[in-house]
């Protein structure tokens, strides 16, 4: 039977809790239509230009993990083509823990949310530091120069998914409480015209 792309996550351990637990039947009948997808869809490719920020977990060779955080302007998570994402490592604390871990173990794991629609996406893969590819980090590199790339970091997707909403508090960003704002305010001033001129009328009839 040929392996199933949830077998990344799933493993025995994971399955054998799922059997004890009562979800493994539904999770079997995913493997069987053939598991989590593996190619970057247009729907994921605008998913993850429309983001500025999402979590990057490595783990060191003895498995220790370790989660970063890494933002910029929304599109700085590229999409390379169908199985791939490359971003630019941009200067930091100089700790390397991420560009330390890869060059051990390369497995590696990207998380992706957008609290204002309560969507997440996950997706396994492996990835790689690059610091000698000029063209690569002149296309990931911010408009402007600032701040400075140190190396790209290219992920290479084995599956993703989809998660459902649940838990996932509803935040907005500055730029959408902005935009409301913004909203509001045109309203207020909307409304405002229209009740000065209701009372002008209603003045001209007395």
């Amino acid at each position: 039977m040929a392996r199933s792309t949830t077998d990344i996550a799933f493993t025995p351990s994971v399955k054998a809790l799922q059997e004890r637990l009562g979800s493994r039947p539904a999770y079997a009948r995913l493997e069987a239509r053939g598991g989590w997808r593996t190619a970057i869809t247009p729907d994921l490719a605008a998913f993850a230009a429309a983001r500025d920020s999402f979590y990057l977990a490595t783990a060191n060779a003895k498995g220790q993990p370790y989660i970063q955080h890494r933002g910029g302007p929304r599109g700085f998570l590229h999409v390379l083509d169908e199985r791939t994402l490359a971003f630019a490592d941009y200067a930091g604390n100089r700790q390397y823990i991420t560009a330390g871990n890869l060059a051990e173990n390369p497995q590696a794991f990207i998380f992706l949310m957008d609290y204002s629609t309560r969507t997440r996406i996950k997706l396994w893969g492996t990835a790689r530091a690059v610091e000698n590819d000029a063209s690569l980090l002149a296309r990931l590199a911010p408009a402007g120069g600032k701040p400075r790339v140190e190396r790209a970091i290219v992920f290479e997707v084995v599956a993703w998914d989809a998660n459902c909403p649940q838990h996932i508090p509803l935040k907005h960003d500055e730029e959408e409480v902005a935009a409301l704002r913004a909203r509001i305010a045109e309203l207020e001033r909307e409304n405002s015209g229209l009740r000065r001129g209701r009372e002008a009328s209603e003045r001209e009839s007395r």
